[in-house]
């Protein structure tokens, strides 16, 4: 596939509700460089099912449970409070199957914050992250990772790119968000995996480290967070 031929050996695609979480372990049974989170986005109507997600985990390929989290910007999301509440389920599912989670955060920081401390045991990555260093470092206090995709190589984040520059390199990953989170050079095409060369050749320059040093490091990261990848 074209990810792995620009370099991009190991990949976890997302699931934000049932159908696509069953996909995204169809298409890592398809591909030896993908694995598959199970999860349920903020934004969805109706509640996890959390016996199917839990059956769904069983599978070998599956990696942590994403995409969750809290959205409080998006038109028509539930309430608040139901997004509370679901995000407490799910962390308390993924602490039960020992796998990290991918959370999607927006305009909700600090109740994420507080729903992370209620779970202990918990471990995860914040997906997409764009927030600055303060917020950054409150996350990674936690034992969090920071997940960094093509919004870092916009000339306008400075202060991402700040913190893309002093995240601690073992808690440092790279992400597409495909088809989203496109790289500044490629604003006017989808996003795809094969792109994240765009966002490591950005980060690598800005820690001041080769490709190859970034790449070694990014696998082993994922590995000690993926803990069923291989």
């Amino acid at each position: 596939m074209a990810a792995a031929n620009a370099g991009v050996t190991r990949m976890v695609t997302m699931g934000v509700d049932l159908q696509r979480s069953r996909k995204a372990i169809s298409l890592a049974g398809e591909h030896p460089e993908v694995w598959a989170a199970i999860g349920h986005h903020p934004t969805e109507k109706d509640g996890p099912d959390l016996e199917a997600l839990r059956a769904l985990a069983a599978d070998p390929n599956v990696v942590a449970v994403g995409e969750v989290g809290l959205d409080f910007e998006q038109e028509g999301a539930p309430v608040r409070s139901v997004q509370v509440s679901r995000l407490h389920e799910l962390f308390e599912l993924a602490v039960e199957l020992d796998l990290p989670v991918s959370v999607h955060n927006r305009g909700a920081a600090t109740e994420i914050l507080d729903i992370i401390d209620a779970h202990p045991g918990l471990r995860g990555v914040m997906h997409y992250f764009a927030l600055e260093w303060e917020w950054a470092q409150r996350f990674l206090d936690q034992g969090f990772f920071l997940g960094f995709a093509g919004l870092v190589t916009r000339p306008s984040r400075h202060t991402l790119r700040d913190v893309a520059r002093q995240c601690p390199s073992d808690r440092l990953l790279l992400e597409t968000d495909s088809p989203y989170g496109n790289a500044h050079k490629r604003m006017d095409v989808p996003n795809r995996p094969a792109y994240l060369i765009d966002t490591a050749e950005l980060v690598a320059d800005l820690r001041g480290i080769t490709l190859e040093g970034l790449a070694s490091l990014e696998r082993d990261n994922a590995l000690r967070l993926f803990r069923r990848m291989t």
